[in-house]
Order: structure tokens, then sequence, then C-alpha cells
């Protein structure tokens, strides 16, 4: 097959900048970061204090826009299909958005409940989480394409394949969704995840057992983790045990349900996209073959653009008063009653077995991640011991799903999940986890 000499250059020059940009680390101001954390870093520091309001205003624009087309006429985006799915929704959906909105209003203002207004449920949600989500994934709503659109996830991917489908029953391509998460933000990671999905790149059951496996935490955000609960002198194996323990309970989770229950069938809307046959010749000529005929196929940077637009309507309008109304409901359940207390004692007895430190004070610790990811660490800096410090630190990055973030992302995604699967993958992966952290722990820190 013969491809042109502007779309070799436009394949290796765009595919570069996409390296540069998601997935090589770069040092800077003293930890590991990547180009495109950096520019999250410029925004983040620019606004301080002011992305909370924006993103209120912002998401109470669309919600009226939500309102008229949900209430009013339902006709009225007949003609932009796409703008028809944000803004034509069902109930459920619906009342999540009017929810997340009035929680963030309430919470910016300051008027409303305690429970939704405190530092420790809408503050958390509006203060610590929704700035960071909204500038990641404002960048990469503008910036994916770059690496999805023009042939390095075929390129990486072809090599890969043989590697990573035996493994985890998912694409070689799938290491390119990990590592933006690795090296930039998880919500990154599922949002490429979940596109793939919408374009017919991955299967459902793909799209699950890449989303709820490789989409972990960053390395600035783990170091971020590791140092509120004090235990940053063990950064390298905290890390190095974290990565451990999700290489090998991916390898169970894949081939045991709910995952190994999805169907292995593509969206119907878009079909497969995917050419997955082999061309003759070495691997590294098939490799660039499906690079080329990747970027052949990319619409340019006008369909970009649109594509770019239309992503941060979804987030800004749909996605973020999502996640605010999920959050904030987990996070009120978490601290004004005692269902953690409870569910938590089969957990206390299991650590107290094992002579885990200060078991009834970290037991809370090991479901409630599954509200956000950050509680753990906060249950988890009150206690004295390393060891169950460590134990809690690497378990809080282990489980994925949280459902301030992860667990949003994918219920208001196109693949087919539920509420109790995504307990059920959390409950999972936190048995499978737990006994390798635990004996790693042991080797690292020592009891």
């Amino acid at each position: 097959m013969h491809f042109s000499r502007e779309t070799k250059i436009k394949t290796w020059t765009v595919s570069t900048i996409a390296l540069l940009l998601f997935i090589v680390p770069v040092y800077f101001n003293g930890q590991w970061t990547i180009i495109l954390g950096i520019f999250a870093d410029y925004i983040l520091t620019g606004l301080e204090g002011s992305i909370p309001t924006i993103i209120t205003v912002i998401m109470s624009f669309f919600l009226i826009v939500t309102i008229y087309g949900t209430l009013i006429n339902r006709n009225s985006f007949k003609n932009a299909p796409k703008m028809r799915d944000i803004f034509v929704l069902d109930w459920l959906w619906f009342t999540l958005r009017v929810l997340g909105t009035l929680f963030a209003i309430m919470t910016v203002t300051g008027v409303g409940p305690e429970a939704i207004t405190s530092d420790l449920t809408g503050g958390t949600m509006m203060n610590s989480l929704v700035p960071i989500l909204a500038t990641w994934l404002l960048l990469a709503a503008f910036l994916m394409p770059l690496l999805m659109n023009f042939g390095l996830m075929e390129f990486i991917g072809t090599f890969l394949e043989p590697i990573i489908r035996p493994l985890y029953r998912v694409p070689g391509r799938s290491s390119i969704d990990a590592l933006a998460s690795w090296m930039g933000s998880s919500p990154v990671g599922v949002m490429i995840t979940t596109q793939q999905y919408e374009r017919g790149f991955y299967t459902k059951r793909e799209a699950m057992n890449i989303a709820t496996n490789f989409s972990v935490l960053s390395i600035p955000f783990s170091l971020v983790i590791a140092t509120f609960i004090g235990i940053e002198e063990y950064f390298l194996q905290f890390y190095l045990t974290m990565a451990i323990a999700c290489i090998l309970t991916a390898l169970v989770m894949v081939r045991i349900p709910p995952l190994s229950r999805k169907e292995d069938t593509y969206y119907e809307v878009t079909g497969k996209q995917i050419d997955d046959r082999s061309t003759e010749g070495t691997m590294l000529k098939t490799a660039t073959t499906r690079a080329y005929k990747r970027a052949d196929e990319s619409d340019g940077a006008k369909s970009i653009a649109r594509d770019g637009t239309v992503n941060v309507i979804d987030i800004y309008g749909g996605l973020i008063p999502v996640v605010i109304a999920i959050g904030t409901l987990a996070l009120i359940v978490a601290e004004y009653t005692p269902v953690f207390t409870y569910l938590s004692y089969p957990v206390q007895l299991v650590l107290e077995l094992i002579n885990v430190p200060e078991a009834a004070a970290a037991a809370p610790a090991f479901i409630i991640g599954v509200t956000d990811m950050f509680l753990p660490s906060v249950i988890g800096s009150g206690i004295e011991s390393t060891f169950t410090k460590f134990l809690i630190a690497v378990m809080s990055l282990t489980q994925i799903i949280y459902f301030s973030e992860v667990g949003a992302l994918l219920l208001k995604s196109k693949i087919p999940v539920s509420v109790w699967e995504l307990i059920a993958i959390f409950t999972l992966r936190t048995i499978i986890s737990f006994p390798i952290i635990y004996v790693l722990a042991l080797l690292f820190v020592g009891l």
C-alpha cells in the first residue's frame, strides 16, 4: 500500500508531539510529570481559587440549555445529533445533572445544608477534585486526537499486541491508555478508553478491562497521596508495590466475572473500525502501514477543533455535574452516616487476624475508597503505624474504582456498565490485591 510523503511526515510529526505531551516523563519543579501536566499546573496556578466559580457558571448555563432540550422542546437538536446526546436526557441523567449543578452553586455560595457545603463533602469535590478534573480534561479534549488519530496507537499497539493480548485480553494499543494514566491522569486514561470504544476501536469487554484495570493514578498525584499520609520516604517502594499489585490483579480480573462476561462486540452505532489484519512483511512494516493508514484517514485540524469543542461541552455540561452529584452524595454517606463503619467490620477482623497494627482505625479506609480516591489517606493520616499507612496508601491507588471520578466517568460513557458491576469490581480488586500488597509491605517496610 502506497502512502504520500505528506502522510508520512504528518504521522511521525504529530505522533512525536503526542508522545511528548502525554507519555514522556519530564522533571519539572522538583517532580516527575508530563508536559500536559505542566500546562495543567499553569492553569491551576493562574486561576487558583476561581475555577470552582467559573465551572459553576458554565454548568448553570448548560443546565438551562438541558432544561430547554429535555423538558420544553425535545426536538430542538434534531439536526445536531451530538448536541442532542448532550442536552436531551432521560430522567436519571437529567436528575444527576440538576443535582450536581445545585450542589456546586450551594458549595460556591455557601448557602445550603452543611452536609452538602462542608469542606468534607461538596468542598472536597469543588475545591480539590473538580479544578484538577476540569483542567486536565479541558486540555485532553483538544489534544487527545493527536494521540488517537494519527497512527501512534496503531504503531505501538502492533508491537505490543503479542504480549498484551494473551496476558490481558486487550489490544496492544491499550498500552497508550495505561501510559496516559500512569504518567498523566487517570481521568484522561478513562476518557481515551471511552472514546476509543465509541469510535469502534475497542469491544465492550476490552473497554471495561482497560478502564477498570489500567486507569491508575498518576505519579505526581501518587506522590501527593504518599506525602499526605506520611510515607513519602518510602515513595519508590510505595509506587513499585502499587505497580506490581495492579499488574498481577489485572491478570486475574480480566478472567473472572463481571469483566469476563462482557460481550466481545463493538459499539452498535459505529461498529468495528479497527483494522487488525496482518500485512505482508515484518512487524515494523505492519506497524508503519497501520499508522500511515490511520493518519491518512484523519480529518485534519478543522475536525479536531470541532470534535474538541463538542468534547468540552460534554465535559463541562454533562460529565462534571454528574461527577459532582455522585461524588458529593457518596461523601455525605461516608461522613454523616455509619454505613462504612458497619461495612468495615469484616475487614477489621481480617486485619486483626494477620496482626495489622491499629486494625479498627484502618478498616474503614479499605472500603471508603469506593467514594473518593483521597478519603483513605485522610483516614490513614491519623494512624501512627507506618506499615498500616503503607497498606492504606497502596490500596487506595490499586482499587481504581472511585465513584467521584472513574466510576462517574464510566457511568456517563456509552460503555454498558452498572453501579453494581462497578462495586463488584472494586470489591474484587480489593480482595485480590490485598495479599500482594501485604507481602510487599512486609518486605519493604516491616511490621
